[in-house]
């Protein structure tokens, strides 16, 4: 489970996200940082059990820095308010699918999928898809998906609005060519994250998710 001073440390720099503040309270940052990491590392290593594909991984190379890229941003905050991990076999930047963890007050979720994958890769699934609809339906319909995610997650965005150019219109699948990304998240409260039966949901979660990552993985190869 995530430790409250986590999320209490996560709170204070939303409320002070400058250097000086985040300097005063780096050893704040660095107990939430390794408690994070403990807690990524604890979830692989028990789902490696299911999906062996992970099993090598190390937490601390899946999360993401903490400073923000703000070059091109017009917000100049230095610093994101969020720890986030993206568990994939291939490593955190590869282009296939995975699993992911978002730990944030109030806004914290964890699934996964293929996010914003470039046009050669997302090509690829949509072709996927096109030639399996009836499959890839049954893995997004089936009552542990929906139970555990709802669908996949169709926010601001995520999707076009109208099937892309090289693809039927009429097509079977064509609800499923429209999204830009196939991800599926599960929300996180802050009394859950804290709760010893966090992991135990995490896993469920990832558990349910490896048919769909299976299937863009076959798409990709």
């Amino acid at each position: 489970m995530i430790q409250q001073r986590t999320l209490s440390f996560l709170k204070g720099l939303k409320k002070n996200n400058d250097k000086s503040w985040f300097d005063e309270n780096r050893s704040a940052y660095e107990a939430a940082r390794k408690d994070v990491e403990q807690f990524v590392q604890s979830i692989i290593d028990a789902h490696a059990k299911k999906d062996p594909g992970i099993a090598e991984l190390e937490a601390k190379k899946c999360m993401f820095r903490i400073n923000r890229d703000v070059r091109f941003s017009k917000d100049k905050s230095p610093y994101k308010t969020n720890f986030g991990a993206s568990i994939n076999e291939g490593g955190k930047k590869a282009l296939a699918g995975g699993y992911y963890i978002h730990i944030e007050p109030g806004n914290s979720f964890a699934g996964g999928g293929i996010y914003m994958p470039m046009p050669p890769e997302l090509k690829k699934v949509r072709q996927e898809i096109d030639y399996n609809a009836e499959e890839f339906e049954k893995i997004l319909k089936s009552k542990a998906f929906v139970s555990t995610f709802g669908g996949l997650s169709d926010g601001e965005g995520m999707k076009l609005s109208r099937v892309p150019q090289g693809f039927d219109k009429d097509s079977p699948a064509a609800d499923y060519l429209v999204y830009k990304s196939y991800v599926a998240m599960m929300p996180l409260t802050d009394k859950e994250l804290t709760d010893p039966g966090i992991s135990k949901k995490i896993l469920k979660s990832f558990e349910t998710l490896q048919p769909l990552l299976a299937f863009i993985k076959r798409s990709l190869e």
